[in-house]
């Protein structure tokens, strides 16, 4: 962790978080934040404290109980130990591909999100409405980075895509590693605010938390030129501090990210196709060969693009399938746990 003696302010401690303690806890307690997550240690940071603790915590009760980056927890003033997660103001999570899939922590209360990607061939429309509904369930806004525009001949095309995803979308266009060109994404990261950066490997993530930082810390690495795609370079989810007093949050590259437990985020991402499936005549209208199916004729007049149902359409059968897959496991966990009891 790169900050002097940070406040409790500085940190992000604010009244959601501090309402969640009593007086007893203050007696017993030190509230600290998760600034790195790293095989089985955490380091925190709170007011004069800064070190390594256990992440193990003894009263976990779920998948979700337990700590991950920027996470605010108490812990026993004397040996340190973890005692228990505040509350979070949100949560990214994720499904970890294969077999089990279990439940990955990504970041915990994040502000603002930069979801990152570049002016290649690397540029995907679908992948970013994936992290635009993940920021829309979670409630965090979105902020839609562009890198490497000093190699992109018309980097205004890749930014009129962005920009025709949502409504307002704010998309910033940058070269990450010019101070000057992101300057403006610091404004968004001010004292005790917390910014996340997701994106795919070789992005540039890395690349702009350098600059950002104004420092050359951060490990990175070129692309492959035959096909523009990067390799992981961050391999711990870590924040660092900003000369504005804000936090980044640097994420390992995801080219992964499962949707599960979104209905609201793709509702409110995909707001136009929802708005057309309340005017088809059937409820359950699978918009093939229905009549009078609001979704058909919208492609009929070119008002809805077959792209866009399509990536809409694979998003809902991916929730809809995480979801109940996700269901099937927690009733089943039930007995077990019932007769652990």
């Amino acid at each position: 962790m790169d900050a002097l003696h940070p406040t409790l302010d500085d940190l992000g401690y604010t009244a959601h978080f501090s309402a969640q303690v009593s007086a007893q806890d203050e007696l017993t307690c030190l509230p600290v934040r998760v600034m790195a997550v790293h095989r089985g240690i955490l380091a925190v940071a709170g007011a004069d404290l800064e070190g390594m603790v256990p992440s193990h915590l003894a009263s976990s009760t779920g998948e979700e109980d337990r700590p991950t980056v920027g996470d605010w927890l108490l812990i026993d003033r004397t040996s340190h130990e973890p005692v228990r997660i505040l509350d979070r103001a949100s949560l990214f999570k994720r499904r970890a591909p294969g077999h089990d899939r279990a439940l990955q922590l990504v970041a915990a209360n994040v502000d603002t999100l930069f979801i990152v990607a570049s002016c290649n061939q690397d540029f995907n429309v679908a992948r970013l409405e994936r992290y635009l509904v993940l920021a829309r369930e979670v409630g965090v806004r979105p902020v839609v980075v562009l890198t490497k525009i000093d190699l992109a001949d018309t980097p205004e095309r890749f930014r009129d895509a962005a920009q025709a995803l949502e409504p307002g979308l704010q998309v910033e266009c940058v070269n990450a590693r010019d101070p000057a060109s992101v300057a403006r994404l610091a404004a968004l990261c001010g004292k005790g605010q917390t910014v996340a950066l997701l994106g795919s490997s070789g992005v540039g993530k890395s690349t702009l938390v350098n600059t950002l930082r104004g420092s050359d810390s951060i490990l990175t690495q070129a692309v492959r030129e035959q096909d523009g795609k990067g390799r992981h370079t961050t391999t711990v989810r870590e924040m660092h501090r900003l000369d504005r007093g804000g936090w980044l949050m640097d994420t390992p590259g995801m080219r992964e990210f499962q949707l599960s437990d979104t209905a609201t985020g793709l509702a409110e991402v995909f707001d136009d196709i929802v708005a057309l499936t309340l005017d088809c005549r059937f409820t359950n209208c699978t918009h093939v060969a229905e009549p009078d199916c609001a979704i058909r004729d919208a492609l009929a007049a070119g008002t809805l693009t077959a792209d866009r149902l399509q990536r809409w359409t694979k998003l809902t059968l991916e929730d809809d399938t995480n979801t109940g897959a996700l269901a099937q496991r927690r009733a089943r966990a039930r007995p077990a746990a019932r007769k652990g009891k």
